[in-house]
């Protein structure tokens, strides 16, 4: 079979989109090429935001290939599943145009990858008018869909309409993090990723990457929508993560930064990084490190790291499930101590409800005097998928992503200090760019 990855040309006007609007790569896709073409077929990956194309311009370069299948993703990069934008109107514009591109020809099949393919499947492949939905993470999952219709019956974590209903077929897939390949990524692409994620000391001067050695989180916050993707814990194993990385320095990656959900200490790979001329950021929990593996984590050439700490008081915390071990004092100095052996240190805060606004005005200001960066604190999406929603309405049904937008809007009356203006709600998003 001849399969298309496809990565729409993102775009976040009028979205509640938390993550960063810069491209990344899309490490899902390039497992998935890998495995593909492992067992015969042929890949292409069509990367619109990454090469800045415009909707005509993917759907041509599809239409060349000639595909069996088309790959569509819900969300921009592995990196931001867990806060996706809300709404499908992106893939669903993209989709249209590949489908009026392919007019006249044998349709290719349409299979949705991605968060709300995850959470709310049933809705996926409605709005999408997809084929099929894989549950969970994809990479070892498509290439067992390269079968006859009638024999996806026998494929685990996937939906698919039969017989005029969605048939929903086992649970979220979690991928074998030890038998996934080292990546290698076209040198042109590497040459085109001039972002620098999360960096902050300085500009770019050579092309950066982002890479996993983890996959999930050994934690249960209320706000991590992470259920039905990337949950367990799984680590890589140091000689693959290392071939994959050696190879990016090799195409001129002089900043790598790693997605883990959290980037656990481990002495044996910040060892083996003090090694390699390159610099790294990290999202990690900052009460999991101690100031010896702190310095360590200078060392090995980290100059970012963003750290969860969600609220300053304990209730606040233990509202979030965070389950720190740290006191509030505690957190302070030791993100404190991290700002002495890397660049730039943030402490993420969250809307808890539960902080007073001029005691989090007061501990921002502390951390502020040791260059320690705390944002204001962020209001919370209820994202399906996370406890945090299924608290409040139960297990995501097909209107789950409408509801949490209704609900969010409703709520808050200011938003994240990256939108430019107020969300607008999921309807009319979908449906304005459905005309």
């Amino acid at each position: 079979m001849r399969w298309s990855l496809v990565n729409p040309a993102w775009r976040f006007d009028g979205s509640i989109y938390f993550g960063c609007r810069e491209p990344h790569l899309p490490l899902e896709y390039g497992y998935s090429r890998t495995l593909l073409e492992r067992e015969g077929h042929e890949v292409q990956i069509v990367d619109g935001q990454l090469h800045g194309l415009a909707d005509a311009e993917v759907a041509e370069r599809v239409r060349a290939f000639a595909p069996d299948a088309v790959v569509i993703t819900t969300a921009p990069s592995y990196l931001f599943w867990r806060c996706a934008p809300p709404e499908l109107r992106v893939p669903q514009r993209t989709l249209r145009a590949i489908r009026d591109a392919l007019a006249g020809r044998q349709r290719p099949l349409v299979v949705a990858v991605g968060p709300h393919a995850s959470t709310t499947p049933g809705a996926a492949l409605n709005k999408l008018q997809a084929d099929a939905a894989v549950l969970g993470e994809c990479e070892e999952i498509l290439p067992r869909l390269a079968v006859a219709r009638p024999a996806w019956a026998a494929v685990p974590s996937i939906a698919y309409v039969a017989e005029g209903e969605v048939r929903v077929q086992g649970t979220p897939h979690a991928s074998d993090m030890a038998a996934l390949p080292a990546l290698r990524w076209p040198d042109a692409d590497v040459a085109r990723h001039h972002h620098h994620h999360h960096r902050f000391d300085r500009e770019p001067v050579a092309p950066g990457a982002e890479m996993e050695v983890s996959r999930g989180c050994p934690y249960h916050c209320s706000f991590c929508a992470k259920d039905n993707f990337r949950d367990d814990y799984r680590k890589r194993p140091i000689p693959t993560i290392l071939e994959e990385l050696d190879a990016l320095i090799g195409q001129g990656v002089e900043y790598v930064y790693f997605i883990d959900e959290i980037f656990l200490p481990n002495r044996e790979l910040l060892e083996a990084f003090v090694e390699r001329p390159f610099a790294f950021g990290i999202q990690t929990r900052i009460d999991l490190w101690n100031h010896a593996m702190l310095d360590l984590l200078g060392r090995a050439g980290c100059v970012s790291i963003e750290a969860g700490v969600e609220s300053i008081t304990v209730e606040g915390r233990n509202l979030l499930d965070k389950g720190s071990r740290l006191t509030t004092e505690q957190l302070a100095e030791r993100l404190i101590y991290a700002r002495g052996r890397v660049p730039f240190v943030q402490g993420n805060l969250l809307e808890s409800g539960t902080d007073d606004p001029q005691a989090v005005e007061a501990w921002r200001r502390h951390l502020q005097q040791f260059g320690v960066w705390a944002n204001k604190p962020v209001p919370m999406f209820p994202y399906p998928g996370s406890p945090d929603y299924t608290r409040r309405w139960g297990t995501p049904d097909d209107r789950a992503w409408e509801r949490a937008m209704a609900h969010y809007l409703g709520r808050f009356a200011e938003f994240s200090d990256i939108q430019d203006a107020r969300p607008r709600p999921l309807e009319e998003l979908e449906l304005s760019d459905a005309r």
